[in-house]
């Protein structure tokens, strides 16, 4: 790859590669695109349709993606004993991940337990039932990296803060040391295919919070602090990423083709990953 274009959207920083500049039309066309899911499905906007409808609930289209997304997080949702939970904004909210970004926490709240008696999609239409913050975290970033790589042909890379979507050669990607970012713990090769990481230093904020709740309980996760996925798309290596944070995610990434790794916050690793990983930072692997 020889040229990178370098943008900050959806709250975070991407860079696409490719072998020569994209024209001004295509940037046009992917920043639209861009700007449309944001619209559908970002909480931290007061006017897109997911935040519109949590208001008091109710039914209103739904995007083109909810089907598929929505449908994935009942999988995530059953392999972790509901852990995962599209209405987990609720519980983010509480302890301070809100549209402000006040980052004061309150008193933890797990999310509704019944949400898919809640939230339904079907005959494309989405309806909600009762106000809640719909939060599609586990599974958004993944679905619109694997938009962006579809939108340009031939060889790229597409990079949204660690969910990679690869096509063309090889590409070789450490995997930063979650208490040490100079570090690596370990190095993997992709082709054709996408590579996401989710980790407790990211998004962290205030005494040991962080991003990734356990939505049964409202908290933060304590026993994973870094996870890796390796999948055809981003979208499943992102949902997977979610689902290694808690006891179901080996079983879920089994059941999708999916290779993984995961450092426990004892100091230990697990893996699936084979002769494909290098391994580095000894110590961590137990």
């Amino acid at each position: 790859m020889t040229a990178a274009w370098r943008f900050d959207a959806i709250g975070t920083s991407w860079e696409i590669e490719t072998p020569r500049p994209l024209g001004d039309g295509a940037r046009e066309r992917i920043a639209r695109a861009v700007a449309a899911f944001d619209a559908d499905w970002s909480r931290f906007r007061a006017d897109s349709v997911v935040s519109r409808l949590g208001e008091a609930g109710g039914e209103t289209a739904a995007p083109a993606d909810a089907a598929d997304m929505l449908a994935l997080y009942a999988e995530l949702s059953d392999a972790t004993d509901g852990a995962v939970n599209p209405l987990v904004g609720g519980s983010l909210e509480r302890l301070g991940y809100d549209r402000a970004y006040s980052l004061r926490a309150g008193d933890a709240e797990p999310a509704p337990a019944d949400w898919r008696e809640r939230l339904a999609w079907d005959g494309g239409r989405l309806r909600l039932r009762g106000p809640a913050v719909v939060d599609v975290g586990a599974v958004g970033k993944g679905r619109l990296v694997d938009i962006v790589a579809g939108m340009i042909e031939g060889d790229v890379v597409v990079d949204a803060s660690g969910d990679i979507r690869a096509r063309g050669p090889r590409q070789r990607i450490a995997l930063e040391h979650p208490y040490d970012a100079r570090r690596a713990i370990g190095v993997v090769t992709i082709a054709d295919e996408a590579l996401c990481a989710s980790a407790a230093n990211r998004r962290a904020w205030g005494d040991g919070l962080h991003h990734v709740l356990d939505a049964r309980t409202g908290l933060p996760v304590r026993t994973v602090v870094a996870t890796w996925a390796i999948a055809p798309t981003a979208m499943t290596a992102d949902a997977a990423a979610t689902a290694l944070f808690f006891d179901g995610g080996p079983a879920f990434a089994h059941a999708h083709d999916v290779e993984w790794v995961r450092v426990l916050s004892d100091g230990r690793a697990e893996w699936s990953l084979g002769a494909r990983m290098t391994r580095g930072g000894a110590e961590i692997f137990t």
